[in-house]
């Protein structure tokens, strides 16, 4: 399937879940993406609600093929929630409970994985931007996205 057959596809891409990840089904959903294309790049957009980039030892690996593998673990969550001022028991658990994940998916096309741009953003998006691999003998305006 070209770029262009999967931009204008309502297909869902395939995201493969594991650890924490998929053991979420009560709350917030870790894994929900995003994916847009352009000429040059593409975009995607993974939802990581209750992960902190400082203490999650978040990665993100993206291949030449365009496959992409972001593993972390969760950190949060426990029976006992310390605040600022009192220290609460839990009732209600809807996060993730706390433990490694991995979510896997392939973008559209082939990509050049030396230049991305990850930022994680404080909404608990991890917003990445990864260039198209173009062959020296791929003429410029090769795909344009639908209008």
């Amino acid at each position: 399937m070209g770029v262009q057959d999967y931009a204008e596809s309502k297909l869902k891409p395939s995201v493969d879940l594991t650890g924490s990840a998929k053991e979420c089904s009560n709350g917030p959903s870790i894994g929900v993406i995003d994916i847009g294309v352009s000429q040059s790049a593409f975009l995607f957009r993974v939802a990581l609600p209750g992960i902190r980039s400082d203490q999650s030892k978040l990665k993100c690996e993206i291949q030449r093929d365009g496959k992409v593998l972001i593993q972390g673990i969760v950190t949060q969550g426990s029976e006992v929630l310390q605040g600022l001022s009192s220290v609460c028991q839990m009732t209600v658990e809807k996060l993730c409970s706390p433990g490694p994940f991995t979510i896997s998916f392939n973008l559209p096309g082939p990509v050049d994985p030396r230049l991305f741009s990850p930022k994680f953003r404080p909404d608990g998006i991890l917003e990445v931007v990864v260039m198209r691999y173009r062959r020296p003998s791929d003429p410029v305006d090769a795909w344009a996205p639908p209008s």
